[in-house]
């Protein structure tokens, strides 16, 4: 049986009011996150030593235990770095215009990838902010740390994608699998990165927030575009 493109007309069952949700989501995701920006720019004394005690343990457990932290390093250099997340999303893209025609919605899925990617160095280029510095450390990292590129990365993608299978009408088996793939890659990068001692906790909720910010907007656009 053929597929309906993704691209079709709009379905009934989609609530009228579906991008105002998407909007006041981001919004309140938007005013969170400047919110956070400032406190980290004006390196609010309660989220620097929570910032930093936190850092000091998991920083003791990664030097303790260098199988686990070989593991995050695996994971967080080859299956959730934002190469690969790009990748996924060009892959998506790809299938979506050959299998589908779907040349919006493709095109949608890269620019907001893109979008993503220019906050994250916009923001990392104007805060400044220092990563973590060790006496032993475990793995390294380079340019400034706020926000966590990989957070904010993986957050976009994983966060267009599993909207994109809940709007195709995936099964309930399909969708809980990818649903969970979701929340433990999302989750996930961000603990790595902090396990690894490459990123302050701030510096990784501040990439889940602008990255849940911006799939929301994403999806009211496309909402807007394409109900």
């Amino acid at each position: 049986m053929h597929n309906p493109p993704v691209d079709s007309p709009p379905r009934p069952s989609l609530h009228p009011r579906a991008p105002r949700t998407a909007l006041c989501s981001a919004l309140v995701l938007g005013l969170s996150s400047v919110l956070l920006l400032v406190l980290v720019w004006a390196e609010w004394h309660p989220l620097i030593s929570l910032d930093g005690g936190i850092s000091r343990t998991t920083h003791r457990w990664a030097v303790a235990d260098p199988g686990v932290t070989q593991v995050c390093r695996i994971l967080t250099d080859w299956v959730w770095d934002p190469l690969t997340m790009r990748l996924l999303g060009a892959a998506v893209a790809g299938w979506l215009v050959w299998r589908h025609a779907a040349w919006w919605t493709a095109g949608w899925l890269v620019v907001t990838s893109a979008v993503g990617t220019l906050i994250q160095q916009g923001l990392k280029a104007a805060v400044g902010r220092a990563r973590p510095v060790w006496p032993d450390p475990v793995d390294s990292a380079h340019y400034a740390a706020y926000p966590s590129g990989h957070a904010l990365t993986a957050t976009v993608m994983f966060g267009l994608l599993l909207w994109l299978l809940h709007r195709h009408g995936v099964g309930p088996v399909v969708w809980r699998t990818a649903l969970a793939v979701t929340v433990v890659s999302v989750a996930g990068v961000g603990l790595t990165r902090i396990w690894l001692g490459v990123h302050w906790p701030s510096d990784v909720l501040g990439g889940w927030l602008l990255g849940s910010m911006l799939v929301a907007l994403a999806i009211a656009a496309h909402q807007r575009r394409r109900p």
